[in-house]
């Protein structure tokens, strides 16, 4: 095609404004000798423009116009882009100044037009229907060329696994893998075998395998079925790299097989290694967890002391005294060096906050430097207060709720909220809306229950956010009764359902670290809470009471099947608030339908104590009855009378001797005709529980059968 080309002035030339030029200072288009002068479009219907659309099209095509007028300098241009040519096209539309070389701007009209396009259709058209006609047959060339070049990338690929360093020694140790790895398809002398050429294979070079995902797999599983002997050598091989290892994605894990396999040489090659990069380790975010599971796991308890004395400064980090048992106890350090608190003090607190705001606070080291740091506040002080807002500041609740599960975060949150003020106890609370049921049911978690039950005033507040949960007071009544019969049956579990209940006497439902949490909280309590304990534990009581005295009333013959389903009875029935007829007449009836219950020993004392009407006090030697009086005697006897003398001759007759003895019951004098009646059968239990005995040889104290029928003679 030929034509003219415009010239382009510079932006400082034309101040930023297009310039239309005329003819003269344009250069000629040079073009092939061969190459025909025909004119191209790009589609077979494109008409010739208007100069309002086709300026549109050049402000959108400005670049491509750019590019055209470089192209037609080039002497090898014998093809033009369908885009280009447009944009030439409306630029020769809208400027209309430009010489086409003969061709006029009138000179081309419609009938030329159409021929060209055409012809133009024609050529475009024909590469179309070849295409069509052989896409048959271009469909397995695809394939093949698809297979050649995965064929090409595959066989570089092997190319670059040769190139690496031990690429052979690696790639026979992992088919060594995959063999061992099927342990059960393995016979053992096979197993053998193969690993002996594995350690054949990796002696002196476990370096070189550890710090590949693939190949760091190897050394686990030759770990795994090494002797001691082979997991020393290893452990000695990897001497000097263990914080490197701890800081790989992958060869972390290396570091746990170690541990869990190898035995107290092998852990204490390990673990005096980390000295020194404490800091570093806790905050790296492979490395974290497995220095924490070193220290919560297997260190002992001079490692644990030198790995948080890191928290504490640099110094305590690079200095050392190997002569003196180190101590983690932050109280004695400061208490030696008064001078070192405010600067001990700032370290730790910052190298605290920085794993709070970087929500890294489910590490046990964490949470043991985070009490250290707390116990060494006073109470009220500025820096009690800021260690309390940090608490408060995580918004999600992880770090509260990560610290109610281990020893030292259930201690610091227990003495959070006893020295908190109402408001901030509730804010600290709201977090375990939804984690209620685990942390009762945890070793640690459950003191923090029954922290707020000890502490929070506002008892409304602490039965909403606790009971509802750990009561399933949300629930349908079935589902309610299931889950609770699995919570008063956990011998954690059921702590926080029965404290409230216990009151004074809680000392026989509590393990000792709970109890001495518990005495430290009650100290405290002192300053920062208001009501009265008694008086916050009756309204507990209150709040439970309907609840369990539902499930009693619906499961009571589960109930009677456990000791702990007993205690449940025992408990609620002497101390819960309401009506509880329909409860004791549940237990009366189950006492008689569970025949194979009722000699059980921990169902004849719970049925003695209901009888009785109260708790044996063993200092007094008396029986502390509840108001109001329970009457259940009235429930049991309309029940039993029938089998009166089956329960005593029985294992359980000392209900029978309760029920004589009780001055409230009404129907005490028939019940002593009856026994009277029976004189004989009870001599005979004394009788023959005296044979017995004189069968094996056995001197001493009567068995409980013939000591309480001797017991029922007496009153008849």
């Amino acid at each position: 095609m030929a034509g003219l080309k415009r010239a382009v002035d510079t932006k400082d030339e034309r101040n930023g404004k297009r310039t239309k030029v005329k003819g003269g200072d344009v250069a000629p288009q040079k073009t092939k000798a061969a190459a025909p002068v025909k004119k191209a479009v790009s589609k077979p219907d494109l008409k010739k423009k208007d100069p309002a659309e086709s300026g549109k099209t050049d402000k959108k095509n400005g670049k491509n116009k750019k590019k055209v007028e470089e192209s037609e300098e080039e002497e090898d241009e014998d093809e033009f882009d369908i885009d280009d040519l447009s944009d030439f096209e409306g630029e020769k539309d809208e400027n209309e100044d430009i010489d086409m070389g003969g061709l006029s701007d009138e000179g081309g009209d419609d009938d030329e037009e159409e021929e060209e396009d055409s012809e133009d259709e024609e050529e475009e058209k024909k590469p179309k229907a070849g295409s069509q006609s052989n896409g048959k047959a271009s469909e397995p060339e695809k394939n093949n060329n698809s297979r050649e070049s995965h064929a090409k990338q595959k066989a570089l690929q092997q190319e670059r696994k040769a190139a690496k360093p031990n690429s052979d020694i690696i790639a026979r140790s992992k088919q060594l893998w995959e063999r061992l790895r099927r342990k059960s398809h393995v016979p053992l002398e096979e197993r053998k075998k193969l690993i002996a050429e594995l350690y054949s294979i990796i002696g002196g070079r476990v370096k070189d395998f550890v710090f590949k995902h693939d190949s760091v797999r190897v050394i686990q599983t030759a770990l795994k079925y090494a002797n001691t002997e082979q997991r020393k050598q290893i452990a000695r091989e990897l001497k000097g790299s263990y914080v490197e290892l701890a800081q790989s994605r992958y060869a972390k894990f290396l570091i746990g097989k170690l541990i869990v396999h190898g035995d107290t040489e092998i852990r204490d090659i390990i673990i005096p290694e980390f000295y020194g990069h404490v800091k570093r380790l806790i905050r790296h975010p492979e490395g974290s967890w497995i220095l924490d599971d070193i220290y919560r796991q297997v260190a002992t308890k001079d490692q644990k002391a030198n790995l948080l004395r890191e928290w504490y400064g640099p110094e305590f980090a690079i200095f050392r005294d190997k002569s003196a048992v180190p101590s983690a106890d932050l109280s004695e350090i400061l208490t030696k060096n008064p001078e070192k608190r405010s600067p001990v003090m700032h370290f730790l607190h910052e190298l605290i906050n920085q794993l709070v705001q970087k929500q890294s606070t489910g590490f046990t080291m964490l949470h043991d430097a985070m009490l250290q740091y707390f116990l060494n506040t006073k109470t009220g002080s500025t820096d009690a207060s800021e260690f309390i807002e940090l608490l408060k500041g995580d918004e999600e609740g992880d770090l509260v709720k990560n610290l109610a599960f281990t020893k030292s975060g259930s201690r610091l949150l227990c003495l959070a909220l006893a020295q908190s003020n109402a408001k901030d106890r509730k804010l600290l609370i709201r977090n375990f809306r939804d984690t209620v049921k685990m942390m009762a049911s945890d070793l640690h978690g459950h003191t923090v229950i029954l922290t707020a039950f000890e502490v929070i005033d506002d008892t409304k507040l602490t039965a909403k956010t606790f009971f509802t949960e750990l009561l399933n007071q949300n629930d349908d009544a079935e589902t309610r009764n299931e889950e609770l019969m699995y919570q008063v049956n956990d011998l954690t579990g059921r702590i926080p359902i029965l404290f409230p209940f216990a009151g004074d006497r809680v000392k026989w439902l509590l393990p000792d670290s709970t109890s001495e949490a518990l005495k430290e909280i009650r100290e405290v309590r002192k300053e920062t809470s208001k009501k009265d304990p008694e008086v916050r534990r009756q309204e507990l009581v209150k709040a439970a009471s309907p609840t369990l005295l539902e499930l009693i009333t619906a499961r009571a013959d589960s109930l009677l099947e456990t000791s702990f389903g007993c205690q449940l009875l025992s408990e609620v029935l002497f101390d819960a608030d309401g009506d509880k007829t329909a409860a004791l007449t549940a237990v009366a009836e189950a006492a008689k339908s569970r025949s194979d219950t009722k000699d059980s020993p921990f169902v004849g004392r719970l049925l003695k104590s209901l009888v009785q009407g109260g708790r044996f006090n063993a200092a007094t030697k008396t029986v502390e009855k509840v108001q109001p009086a329970l009457n259940f005697h009235t429930y049991l006897y309309e029940q039993i009378q029938d089998e009166i003398m089956t329960w005593a001759t029985g294992s359980n007759v000392f209900v029978v001797v309760a029920l004589a003895e009780s001055d409230e019951f009404e129907k005490k004098n028939e019940l002593l005709k009856t026994l009277k009646k029976n004189k004989k059968a009870l001599e005979k239990v004394i009788v023959d529980a005296a044979a017995e005995a004189g069968k094996g040889g056995k001197k001493g104290k009567a068995g409980p059968t013939s000591s309480g029928a001797k017991l029922l003679l007496e009153k008849v």
